[in-house]
């Protein structure tokens, strides 16, 4: 007996909005009980700056969280709360290992409550932050958007998280779209199923123009040097200074050290339920698809072989990472196109389109990590060999010297540009149409590479290989490594 299709609402998806709340996110706490938090709050990039945040914290009573009603009450908390752990850990010259107990003791709580991480996620810094500047207006205009907290006060930082609301708004439709292509399918109605997957190419168009904003008002340079460094999570971390992790100090004494990634767009349930619907494969980094296993597709449940996607499930909220689960078992698209590819060309033209828009999505997010990370990188990496570069603080921006190996070295690093470039090749992978096929697997020429004007390509040094220290973790700076987030 086949499995029942999802309803939105046991998952608190909006059919209009997707994994964005129903109701609006909070601008304040109801309960004075947490004034304290929200002055905080509104004094967050100030204390930043001041660096009096630690000791505002430290003097912060422990705060219960049984005033907390509604669920949009425990979101506003946990924003408020991981924002606050993320600038005590980042916000002085070197990062601090413990977050008191007047954070983590309501932060825990919380946490269990929402089935989230104790760590600023996707979730924190993008679902459960923004409001619209005119109610009246739809929050899937990137125009119509505002943030409620930041660390650093600027539009830059606003605009990075907003663009991914106005994806996430603008994307929120294709849920209940692709699910009834789900339900036609089972009922052999090609013609609906061929509807739904064109509406569905033309709105993942509309996403990837919405991603092409981000250069608007986002500068490169201070995204990597002041925005970057609060989003880094704990995990992978010992070369900026946290060796064992974080710990959540709860005022008890059984504590433990704990590494969490921080923030990335791998977190967003919209980009992995795109891939679970089209039945979209990804395998680990270098991995090549294995043809014996085509036959076995039939009937089984899509799971994401790929550590770093699957890992990432753990950063979702709890309905959220549910849902995907329950999608995957359900999902039908990929076999019900090949099983009628022969006889039904306008389906597989509407299936492949679908592939080629997100190809071409995927392809927007490498140019973005290629503009705001590898490329400010290597400036830094030149920057870094003055002696002025020694005498800066040792935080994300700098990665410390290992003293024994006299190099600087990644631990458990992520060649991150590979990653994405295999993801987007995959992407590919399931088109029907064979010209398709080899449009989507061509292998293009840089253009100027070993052009006689433009010179050889700038080799890299090898001597001392570059560690980047990012959102999800880190990665090593190898020519091609490196990035903000993981579509």
């Amino acid at each position: 007996m086949r499995p029942p299709l999802p309803i939105l609402s046991d998952y608190g998806i909006s059919p209009k909005h997707g994994f964005l709340p129903d109701v609006l996110p909070l601008t304040r706490l109801p309960d004075p009980y947490y004034n304290k938090w929200e002055s905080i709050g509104a004094n967050l990039q100030n204390l930043i700056l001041s660096k009096r945040l630690r000791g505002v914290i430290d003097r912060l009573p422990v705060l219960s969280t049984i005033g907390l009603e509604h669920d949009a009450e425990w979101r506003r908390a946990y924003m408020l709360l991981t924002f606050f752990a993320h600038g005590y850990i980042w916000g002085g010259d070197t990062p601090r290992d413990r977050v008191p107990p007047s954070i983590s003791a309501p932060l825990l709580d919380i946490c269990e409550h929402l089935e989230v991480p104790p760590v600023s996620t996707y979730a924190a810094s993008v679902l459960w932050n923004f409001k619209p500047l005119f109610i009246d207006e739809d929050i899937d205009d990137l125009d119509n958007l505002a943030t409620l907290m930041t660390f650093t006060g600027s539009l830059d930082e606003s605009w990075f998280y907003l663009v991914s609301v106005a994806i996430e708004a603008r994307g929120g439709p294709i849920i209940p779209l692709m699910l009834t292509a789900v339900a036609a399918a089972r009922h052999g109605d090609s013609a609906t199923v061929t509807r739904c997957l064109r509406a569905f190419a033309e709105r993942l168009d509309d996403l990837g123009e919405l991603l092409r904003r981000m250069h608007e008002s986002c500068d490169p340079g201070f995204f990597y040097r002041r925005i970057r460094t609060f989003l880094a999570g704990s995990k992978n971390m010992a070369e900026a200074g946290l060796p064992s992790g974080v710990m959540y100090d709860n005022g008890s004494s059984n504590s433990q050290y704990v590494q969490y990634s921080g923030p990335s767009n791998a977190q967003s349930s919209l980009i992995q339920f795109f891939d679970v619907i089209l039945g979209i494969e990804h395998r680990p980094t270098g991995e090549k698809p294995d043809p014996s296993s085509e036959s076995e597709r039939e009937g089984r449940s899509f799971v994401p072989k790929h550590n770093f996607i699957r890992d990432m499930r753990r950063y979702m909220p709890g309905p959220h990472a549910r849902f995907l689960n329950d999608v995957s078992a359900v999902a039908n698209i990929r076999e019900f196109v090949e099983s009628r590819a022969a006889s039904d060309r306008p389906l597989s033209i509407a299936y492949d389109a679908c592939l080629s828009m997100l190809r071409a999505f995927r392809d927007i997010h490498i140019a973005i990590v290629t503009r705001y990370i590898i490329v400010p990188s290597r400036e830094n990496r030149a920057r870094s060999r003055s002696p002025e570069a020694v005498r800066n603080r040792q935080n994300l921006a700098t990665a410390s010297k290992n003293e024994k190996h006299g190099k600087v070295r990644g631990t458990g690093g992520t060649a991150l540009i590979p990653f994405l470039k295999q993801a987007r090749d995959e992407t590919g992978e399931p088109s029907v149409e064979s010209w398709v096929k080899r449009f989507m697997n061509r292998q293009t020429k840089v253009a100027g590479q070993g052009d006689f004007f433009l010179g050889k390509d700038e080799k890299p040094d090898t001597d001392e290989p570059l560690v980047e220290h990012g959102l999800a973790g880190t990665w090593t700076m190898d020519g091609e490594s490196g990035g903000i987030c993981n579509y």
